[in-house]
């Protein structure tokens, strides 16, 4: 089905309003069970990389995917995110880049696509793509919401709409940037619906310890701190790192501590994966201490050229590195110890 399904597909220009075949991989019902099973491991938060003239580079994104998944053997991928840029994206755009991650971790790695938005019928569209093409799951952000003093009743109301008009396995995603948090006993209560099968908890420890004491017989709790990765492992038996862009920014093909203290600890040999998780506080210090303020993602991009990948340009309005900021993170990677 899916080669079927491919070949339509790369028939269009637009990849918009086939009646495609469904690509999912499990029943709606299954969705709990196959994500308990399948999501695992480390995944990473993929960048997007743009040409000079600003467009996807479709080349460039499909090379990074041969590399991270056959040299870094990264288990997965959170597709077209905040790291990914899709607020500067078209529709358009978004749906590319899902079914270049789809075609490319075909088999060997998993995927995740976020289909946040404001609007909700952008969403649902994002979303009913994802379903079409084989995507394993979606994430879908918790909204920003004007004037609301009742948030719990809105945003069950939210995810309880999304789970009722989708079969495919969704993900909540909490973080800062909504101008609020979401309580874990809220999300307690939606980890109940049908579909919802995981959180990228990006909340202070305390909130996101509360709510895998609270929902992990029904929920994959997990947040992005790398730092944090290693001690979650041991101390509340994560067996999912979503995520950010440290698996393929703080390893290369011959250097792939991130993966083998993850082995490690999740084999319970904690003695061991703690000196290899530790031995990497020279990189981590390095990329840390070389970042400017307010460029994040140009930041990102430099350091993967630095690593041989494709960074490429950050779009609008996020800003590009000056010669001195590049010049200081040349320094720091030096410093780094990854290529030697």
């Amino acid at each position: 089905v899916s080669v079927v399904v491919r070949c339509i597909l790369e028939k269009s220009h637009h990849l918009i309003g086939f009646n495609l075949i469904d690509s999912m991989k499990y029943k709606k019902k299954d969705a709990k069970e196959y994500a308990f099973q399948n999501m695992k491991g480390i995944w990473a938060a993929a960048l997007n990389p743009f040409s000079n003239d600003f467009s996807l580079d479709e080349k460039g994104l499909r090379s990074n995917f041969r590399h991270w998944i056959d040299d870094l053997e990264i288990d997965g991928f959170f597709i077209s995110g905040k790291q990914g840029e899709f607020f500067s994206m078209s529709l358009e755009e978004r749906k590319k880049s899902f079914l270049i991650a789809v075609e490319e971790c075909d088999g060997k790695a998993q995927t995740i696509v976020s289909c946040s938005d404001q609007n909700f019928d952008t969403v649902m569209e994002l979303a009913k793509y994802a379903e079409k093409i084989g995507v394993d799951y979606i994430v879908v952000h918790a909204p920003v919401l004007n004037f609301v003093s009742d948030r719990k009743e809105v945003l069950k109301n939210y995810y309880s709409e999304l789970s009722s008009r989708l079969n495919i396995g969704i993900a909540m995603w909490s973080h800062p940037d909504s101008g609020y948090l979401m309580e874990p006993e809220l999300c307690n209560e939606i980890a109940n619906l049908e579909n919802i099968v995981a959180i990228k908890y990006s909340v202070p420890r305390e909130m996101y310890k509360r709510l895998t004491q609270l929902a992990n017989d029904r929920i994959i709790v997990s947040t992005a701190s790398e730092n944090d990765w290693h001690q979650n492992i041991q101390e509340l038996n994560w067996k999912l790192y979503l995520c950010s862009s440290p698996p393929f920014l703080l390893q290369t093909k011959n250097d792939k501590r991130m993966k083998k203290y993850t082995d490690l600890a999740l084999r319970k040999d904690f003695e061991n994966s703690k000196l290899v998780c530790d031995s990497l506080d020279t990189v981590r210090q390095a990329f840390h201490s070389s970042k400017p303020q307010g460029k994040p993602h140009a930041h990102q991009k430099y350091w993967q050229e630095l690593l041989g990948q494709v960074g490429g340009r950050t779009r609008f309005p996020n800003l590009e590195l000056t010669n001195d900021e590049k010049k200081k993170i040349n320094k720091a990677f030096e410093a780094s110890g990854l290529i030697k």
